[in-house]
């Protein structure tokens, strides 16, 4: 079983999908209880599965902050975006494989957003790193 980050951006991927960049402080209550709900759902179907490990929301609130010296941590709400821009929450799943992760994922994009309608989200996929070779082999820089 490997661990895998599942990371939920709802502003776009890779290609924007109109569903996805429909800010979430446009939907309506009951859309966005419906969006919990079927997050809560999968969840729980997960957790049967025995593949759920953690899952939270994240705040829109954030800072960069970096070592610039004794007493002085540098704090800015910019010029780069942050993470409160790009990324609203994430899931830890544990399964067996790539394929059974991304199953979970594309499961996850779903999600229902503005009028119900399915988000067609990009979901971020990351297996959680278990042989250092993975980071010593690469000859191009993960970032």
């Amino acid at each position: 079983m490997t661990k895998y980050l599942l990371l939920k951006h709802y502003r776009g991927g890779p290609a924007k999908h109109a569903n996805a960049t429909d800010m979430i402080h446009t939907w309506a209550p009951e859309e966005i209880s419906a969006h919990v709900a079927f997050m809560d759902d999968m969840i729980e179907d997960l957790r049967a599965r025995g593949e759920f490990v953690d899952s939270q929301a994240l705040s829109p609130r954030g800072a960069f902050v970096r070592y610039d010296g004794e007493g002085r941590p540098p704090v800015t709400d910019g010029p780069f975006a942050e993470t409160k821009d790009l990324i609203a929450g994430w899931m830890v799943i544990d399964v067996e494989s790539d394929e059974r992760a991304h199953e979970a994922a594309a499961h996850l994009s779903s999600a229902p957003g503005k009028d119900g309608r399915p988000l067609h989200e990009w979901i971020e996929v990351r297996p959680f790193l278990t042989d250092a070779s993975e980071v010593t082999d690469v000859t191009e820089p993960a970032w």
